[in-house]
C-alpha cells in the first residue's frame, strides 16, 4: 500500500509541488490556483459589518469552520472552533481564560502539569499559574497521578489544567492519547477539576485527529493548519462545548467579541454569548486566509485521500530512513548517526500509532566526537536538503536525550548559548551537545528525497568529518551523550515541522 502510495506522489509531484525541485515546502499548485481563482471571482469584506461582501465572509466563515471541525472528525454539536493566528495563539487563550479564572480562587492560582515532551509554547503556561505547577518526567509519573499514587498532589480546590504533545515535535513519539478520558473519568471524581489540553500542531500534520468521541477528546486542543497543508498561515482552538465555559473568563475583550460598552464616565460592557467562538475571537477575522482554508481542506481531499494514508505513508519512509541511517559505520566502526527516540523497539518507526516520521539525530567523527549541529544544517543547507537545528523548541527533550542538566543549561547561557544563532564552539560543551539536527517526512515526501539525504550523510560525513571542520573547531572528546548504545536510540527530521 506504501509503495502504490509513494508512486501515486511521484506521479503529481512536479506538477503540484514545481517549488520542490532542489527546495522543500508545502502547498499545492492546485491548492495555489483553487485559492487565487476565489480570490478573483469573489469580493468579501470585513465579517463585522453588514453589507454584500461583509455577509459572503461571514457565510463563507461558518462553512468553513464546520468543514474543519469535520477534518478532525468533531460533531460541530459538541465542539466549537476558534480560528487563531497559530497553534500558540490557540494555547494562550487558554491559559489567558485559567489566569484570569483563578483570580476567584483562595490563592489566586491555577494548577498546571505539563508533560517533558512539550514545546516550549505549553511550557509558558507555567509562568501564568502562579507557581502552582509541576513537569512529568516520564508517561509512568502521568500514569501514577492519573491512579492517585506518586507525589504529585494538587490543591483540588483550584482549577487544574493537563497539557502534552498528541506527538513530540522532537522524537516523533505519539503520546497516549487517553489520558484525556482518564482524566474526565478519574475515581470518584478526583480530578472533576482538572481539565485537559492537546497540543496537536505536530501530530496533526501527519495523522489522523479523531473526535468522534466527546466524552474521550480533550478539552481544548491546538492545531496549526499550517502544519498539515502548508497554506495559509492559520491555526485554531478546538473546544469540547461542555469545557467551554471555562474559558468564558477571560478579562481581555477586543472589537467583534463584545456586543455594547461604555468607556465614558463609567466602564459597562455586554459581551457576545450566542456561541464560545464569537467570544473568543477577537478583531477582525484573516477572513481570507480562512477562505484559503477551505481551498485547501477540498485539495488535500482530492490529493491524498485520507490522513491515514499519509501517516502509513510517511512511516514507510520514516523506517527506510532510520535503518540507512543506522547503517552508516566509519572505517573502524563507530557510528556516523547518533539518534534520539523513546521507542525501544529493536525496528522503531514501525507502528504509526505511537510514533510519527520525525528523526532527530547528531552526527558523530570518526573518534566519537560531536559536530556541531549548525554545521550539519549549513552544509546539508549547500546541497539544498533543508533541516531544522537547534533545540527544536522543546526543552524536556535536549534535557532527556542530550543528557544536559539545569546547571548546565545555565553554564552554557552564561558563556553566551542561545537557541538560535549560536557559535559552533557553543553548541557542544565538554563532549555534551546542546541541540540536534531533525528530519521531519511529510506527506509530499518520495523515496528518492529520502535517498538523497542518505547518500549526503555518506558524502559529507562518512570518515570525513575532521577535514570538513577548520583547525580551530577540531574535538577530540567522547561524548557522555553517545555513552548509551546509539543502536538502542532512534529519531532524525526532513521537511515541514516546526
Amino acid at each position: 500500500m506504501e509503495q502504490s502510495y509513494n508512486n501515486a506522489v511521484d506521479v503529481f509531484r512536479d506538477n503540484e509541488y514545481p517549488m520542490m525541485k532542489g527546495t522543500y515546502t508545502i502547498p499545492s499548485k492546485s491548492l495555489i490556483d483553487r485559492f487565487s481563482q476565489k480570490m478573483v471571482l469573489n469580493l468579501y469584506g470585513n465579517p463585522h459589518s453588514a453589507n454584500d461582501p461583509a455577509h459572503n465572509s461571514g457565510v463563507m466563515v461558518e462553512r468553513v469552520r464546520e468543514e474543519a471541525l469535520r477534518f478532525f472528525r468533531a460533531d460541530p454539536a459538541h465542539f466549537d472552533l476558534i480560528f487563531t493566528q497559530n497553534a500558540t495563539a490557540a494555547i494562550k487563550v487558554v491559559a489567558d481564560g485559567f489566569r484570569d479564572l483563578s483570580i476567584s480562587t483562595h490563592s489566586e492560582s491555577f494548577w498546571y502539569g505539563y508533560h517533558k515532551d512539550a514545546h516550549t509554547s505549553l511550557v509558558g503556561i507555567r509562568e501564568l499559574c502562579n507557581g502552582t505547577h509541576h513537569c512529568f518526567s516520564r508517561d509512568r509519573e502521568v500514569e501514577d497521578w492519573l491512579d492517585g499514587v506518586g507525589k504529585v498532589v494538587m490543591d483540588s480546590r483550584v482549577p487544574g489544567l493537563f497539557a502534552y504533545p498528541g506527538q513530540s515535535n522532537f522524537t516523533g513519539r505519539r503520546l497516549p492519547l487517553q489520558w484525556c478520558r482518564n482524566i474526565r473519568h478519574s475515581p470518584c471524581g478526583r480530578l472533576r477539576n482538572v481539565y485537559t489540553l492537546l497540543d496537536a500542531a505536530s501530530l496533526a500534520s501527519t495523522a489522523q485527529i479523531d473526535l468522534s468521541d466527546p466524552l474521550s477528546a480533550p478539552d481544548f486542543m491546538a492545531v496549526s493548519f499550517y502544519k498539515i497543508f502548508g497554506f495559509p498561515d492559520l491555526g485554531a482552538l478546538i473546544v469540547r462545548k461542555r469545557s467551554g465555559h471555562i474559558l468564558s473568563w477571560r478579562k481581555y475583550f477586543g472589537g467583534g467579541t463584545v456586543d455594547a460598552l461604555t468607556v465614558m464616565s463609567e466602564t459597562s460592557l455586554l459581551r457576545k454569548s450566542r456561541t464560545l467562538h464569537e467570544a473568543l475571537e477577537d478583531g477582525t477575522l484573516p477572513f481570507h486566509n480562512i477562505m484559503a482554508l477551505g481551498c485547501a481542506l477540498e485539495t488535500h481531499q482530492v490529493l491524498y485521500g485520507s490522513m491515514n494514508s499519509i501517516s502509513k505513508h510517511t512511516m514507510f519512509l520514516a523506517k527506510h530512513l532510520f535503518t540507512k541511517m543506522s547503517s552508516l559505520r566509519h572505517f573502524n566502526g563507530r557510528p556516523v548517526c547518533v539518534m534520539y527516540n523513546d521507542n525501544t523497539n529493536t525496528i522503531p518507526y514501525s507502528d504509526p500509532t505511537n510514533q510519527g516520521a520525525i528523526i532527530a539525530f547528531n552526527i558523530l567523527d570518526t573518534d566519537g566526537s560531536l559536530v556541531p549541529y549548525s554545521t550539519v544544517e549549513k552544509l546539508a543547507n549547500g546541497s539544498k536538503i533543508y533541516l531544522r537545528s537547534g533545540g527544536l523548541c522543546n526543552p524536556g527533550g535536549v534535557a532527556t536525550f542530550l543528557r544536559v542538566e539545569p546547571w548546565q543549561f545555565k553554564r552554557a547561557w552564561s558563556a553566551g548559548f542561545r537557541c538560535s544563532e549560536t557559535d559552533e564552539d557553543l553548541q557542544v560543551i565538554q563532549g555534551i551537545s546542546l541541540g540536534v539536527v531533525r528530519a521531519s517526512l511529510g506527506a509530499m515526501t518520495t523515496m528518492t528525497e529520502v535517498d538523497l539525504l542518505v547518500d549526503f550523510l555518506k558524502r559529507t560525513f562518512l570518515d570525513n568529518v575532521q577535514r570538513l571542520l577548520p583547525p580551530n573547531k577540531m574535538r577530540i572528546v567522547t561524548p557522555r551523550a553517545c555513552i548509551r548504545s546509539p543502536e538502542k536510540e532512534t529519531g532524525f527530521e526532513i521537511l515541514h515541522q516546526a
